[in-house]
């Protein structure tokens, strides 16, 4: 069993800034990508952010130059710092990991339970 439990989330106001975490517990060998995502009322879930294994990033374009994400792999933990927040940023962010279990195990996509931001002035 793998968790990922998320940290951070809040109300900010416009031009502000958070720093959301995502821990990942339980049963894990190695953890490929990890990822941030959103999810609006009423849209779809949308990917805002990645980072490999090997620290390669990327970004949603919507987010580029604003949010900074990373990981520290010896805590199997991710982040994603956001800076000059906009009301359109508001959102349930959601963490996500392809983890494997064990040495021959497959990789399989990981959630967390999601964050709530909500940028407001």
């Amino acid at each position: 069993q793998v968790q990922l439990v998320e940290s951070g989330g809040g109300l900010v106001q416009p031009g502000g800034s958070l720093k959301l975490s995502c821990a990942a517990s339980g049963s894990i060998f190695s953890i490929n990508t990890m990822a941030w995502y959103r999810q609006a009322p009423g849209k779809q879930r949308d990917l805002v952010a990645f980072v490999t294994s090997g620290g390669i990033t990327n970004y949603a374009n919507s987010v580029k130059g604003r949010f900074t994400i990373s990981r520290d792999n010896a805590k199997n933990t991710v982040y994603l710092q956001m800076s000059s927040l906009k009301l359109e940023d508001t959102a349930v962010y959601y963490c996500n990991a392809e983890v494997k279990r064990y040495y021959n195990d497959n990789y399989s996509d990981c959630w967390g339970q999601g964050t709530q931001v909500t940028v407001s002035s």
